[in-house]
């Protein structure tokens, strides 16, 4: 606000075990069972005899009868255990009747050759893992299945590796934004609000307008030195790539690297705000990074103005609320502090750092010129700078004043 303060702000792979499942094979293939259809194994055990079947009035003695007369090698319901059992040797069949027991069957099944079974399922093991074996992909339980398994994370920061929502956006298959939830979201955000973006409410893992403005402020920030970092307000590869890159490591605040050095056009500053990107950096008096906060700068009609200005005043939270009552009838408008600003002439700049009775509205360009920040921040930075320090305004942090020497002045 600029004011007169001289005198009077997917899972993939398989589906689940219900939807497709295999079962064991007997007799020379693999099937797989169906939604609410009956296991398969009984139908690859039996098989369909190439005989009459008798009506169901028939009478036992026909019966009886009917099986003395057929030379089949099938033995009736009525035939005992040791009676199957010498019968099932004799087989030359690929497959069992109705009437013998499980047991037959597994002894038929352990029979079947090796180079049988490998000449007509080529791509399935017929050795059944080790227990202590680890599951390699394409195997599930030794039935040849394929399954999925997750790619290492192509992300090197500690806050993201872990974030499985996070892996197919680093690698391009796909991209969020808003609606989106999740743990990746939480991880984002939080690596957002330390570097110094704003996200009101926090890291909530909900993709809201927040989470869009704050990635919209650190894609014009990455943009500048990264060109595939497009400004769109959404999370695809490239936004992604540049957070792993530029975020801190878990714990810790700031950005490990890219940080505008502490100089303005030689002369050795304590700010700099870079308004495109919202954002406040704040230096000890070594030129080392402090901290950096989330601003709301200038609307484009009264846009806040770039250069090199220094502090000419500090009020505390009295003299803040005074000020604030006094100019627009509300002693919260400029927070807990205010800082005045002249320009480094000496000229009054009617500009100042200041704090805000509305936090959310951080990372916009919403204020009358001045520079908003949260009252926490602006606490941080009324207690860490004195009259007389220098405040660079930039519109980015790559603006070719900061760094360069002093101009050579004209004899």
């Amino acid at each position: 606000m600029r004011v007169d303060l001289s005198g009077s702000t997917s899972r993939q792979g398989l589906p689940s075990d219900p939807v497709t499942r295999a079962t064991p094979w007997f007799g020379g293939h693999t099937r797989a069972a169906g939604v609410g259809e009956p296991d398969a194994h009984p139908r690859t055990v039996a098989s369909v005899e190439s005989r009459t079947a008798l009506p169901l009035s028939a009478s036992p003695v026909d019966a009886k009868a009917r099986a003395s007369r057929e030379p089949s090698h099938t033995l009736p319901l009525s035939a005992s255990l040791a009676d199957a059992m010498p019968l099932a040797s004799l087989e030359p069949s690929s497959t069992l009747s109705l009437s013998t027991s499980p047991a037959d069957a597994g002894a038929r099944a352990s029979r079947v050759s090796e180079a049988g079974f490998s000449a007509m399922n080529p791509g399935v093991s017929t050795q059944a893992p080790s227990r202590d074996a680890a599951p390699h992909a394409g195997a599930v339980g030794g039935w040849g299945i394929s399954t999925w398994t997750p790619a290492p994370s192509p992300l090197g920061n500690a806050r993201f590796t872990h974030a499985v929502q996070l892996s197919p956006v680093a690698s391009g298959q796909e991209v969020l934004g808003p609606g989106s939830r999740g743990e990746g979201i939480r991880a984002v955000q939080s690596a957002l609000l330390e570097m110094g973006f704003a996200v009101h409410g926090g890291a909530d893992g909900q993709f809201g307008p927040q989470t869009v403005r704050a990635l919209r402020n650190f894609q014009v920030h990455a943009s500048r030195t990264l060109p595939g970092v497009k400004v769109t307000g959404a999370l695809d590869a490239a936004t992604l790539k540049a957070l792993d890159s530029l975020a801190p490591a878990p714990g810790a605040r700031g950005q490990s690297r890219g940080i505008p050095p502490a100089v303005y056009e030689g002369q050795p500053v304590r700010v700099i705000v870079a308004l495109r990107e919202h954002r406040t950096f704040l230096y000890d008096a070594e030129g080392r990074l402090v901290d950096i906060f989330p601003n709301a700068s200038g609307t484009q009609a009264t846009p806040t103005r770039a250069g090199l200005k220094v502090v000419r005043s500090r009020l505390d939270q009295a003299a803040a609320e005074a000020a604030g009552a006094r100019l627009w009838n509300d002693k919260h408008v400029f927070g807990t502090r205010i800082l005045d600003l002249s320009w480094a002439d000496g000229r009054h700049s009617a500009e100042e750092l200041h704090g805000t009775n509305a936090p959310a509205l951080l990372g916009m360009d919403v204020s009358h010129g001045c520079i908003r920040h949260s009252n926490e921040a602006i606490i941080v930075l009324h207690d860490a700078l004195s009259a007389g320090d220098r405040v660079a305004i930039v519109e980015h942090v790559n603006d070719p004043h900061l760094g360069a020497v002093a101009p050579v002045p004209v004899s």
